[in-house]
Formats: structure tokens, sequence, C-alpha cells
């Protein structure tokens, strides 16, 4: 549902990037903008808008009886762990050099917290979660770009890593790099911490194209 309290475009833009990402719209299929207008409830020129910005990002191409959905390919989901491998690499390395206690005790919050869901099976809580612990590392490493370059690419894979998280082995081996991560972050040891996050994603990347 669709709440008009920012732009309308905005709005539908992140929903419908959410649906497309997560996979409530498949590849293949095709969206018209009169029934997404019903669906969302709002007029053609922010669901036209909105379609505009996801054809951009190539997430959606125009067809002759609508827009069709592109999602994430298995091409595009490999360059997309690449790359993390190499910048998120960067990012723990220098959040290393630049963690304070507070943010060592929060990391360590969001660990003790992982383990408890991971413990109760809760998939939905431990999604949350991972995305907080990444997104912290960002924001210590101090670099605006590793942010501003990271958080997109994290989330156009949600849809894997719910199914990663709804996973009890790939859960705990997670929950294992996560900690290990976490130690070299405590340690301020950076080449330690690009390994253990490097590994960490690579591993993350290696159960997706099993399943």
């Amino acid at each position: 549902m669709i709440h008009k309290t920012i732009s309308l475009a905005d709005q539908v833009y992140e929903q419908l990037e959410t649906d497309i990402l997560t996979g409530k719209y498949q590849r293949g299929e095709v969206l018209t903008e009169l029934k997404l207008c019903e669906t969302l409830g709002v007029s053609r020129t922010p669901v036209r808008e909105a379609l505009r910005r996801l054809a951009d990002e190539h997430i959606i191409e125009e067809g002759t009886r609508g827009c069709i959905v592109l999602g994430i390919s298995k091409e595009d989901l490999c360059d997309i762990y690449e790359i993390r491998c190499e910048i998120e690499g960067m990012a723990a390395a220098r959040a290393a050099e630049k963690i304070n206690e507070e943010q060592i005790s929060k990391i360590k919050e969001l660990i003790d917290l992982q383990e408890f869901y991971a413990a109760k099976k809760n998939a939905a809580s431990l999604e949350t979660i991972d995305k907080e612990f990444h997104q912290l590392i960002y924001r210590i490493s101090g670099s605006n770009t590793i942010y501003n370059t990271l958080m997109p690419l994290h989330k156009k894979i949600q849809k894997y890593r719910k199914s990663s998280v709804e996973n009890e082995i790939r859960a705990e081996h997670s929950y294992e790099e996560h900690k290990a991560i976490y130690e070299a972050l405590k340690n301020k040891d950076s080449n330690l911490a690009r390994a253990k996050m490097t590994e960490h994603v690579k591993n993350a990347y290696k159960h997706i194209i099993k399943e």
C-alpha cells in the first residue's frame, strides 16, 4: 500500500524495486501501467516515473505489451559478488583502522543477536541483522563512496540473502564468519579483517550458486 507522506514516485519506485528484487514479480513477467495503478492505488504519473527509473537501472525493459521484468540475472549476480569481494574487503580493512570502542560494542551486539535469532530460526530477524552488520562496517570505513557503492548492491541481492538466512547450515556458517570479522575488527587487524570479509562474501556466493 502506498502512503501519501513523501513523493509518490519515490514510493512507487521503492515498492516496485522491492517486489522485483524479492521475486514477487518474476523474470519475464510483463508489468503494465494500468495494472500497477490499480494494484498500488495511484495515478499513472508516479508509476510511469518509477518504471522509467527501473528501466534506467536495467531491472526492467520496455516491451510491446508493457515493461518486462529482468531482475538480477546469473551474470549480474556473479558481477555483484565479484565487486563485493573487492570493495567489502577494502571496507573491512579501513573499518579495522578507524573503529572505536562504541562501534566495537555495537558490532558485538549484532553478533549476539545473530546467534540468538539463529537458534530461534528467525530468518526475518537474521536478514535484518545481516543488513545492519554490513551497513555498519561500510559506515565505520569512513568512505561515502564505499557506502554508496555497496548499499545498492546489497539491496539488489536481497532475494538471495533471504534464501541464505533461511538455510540453517548457511545461517550458522554466516554467524561464525561474522564473528571472525568482528574479532579482526576488535583487534584492529586490517589485513585479517579484509581476508575474513572477502572469505565471507565468497562463501555466501558459493552457497547461492549451489542452490
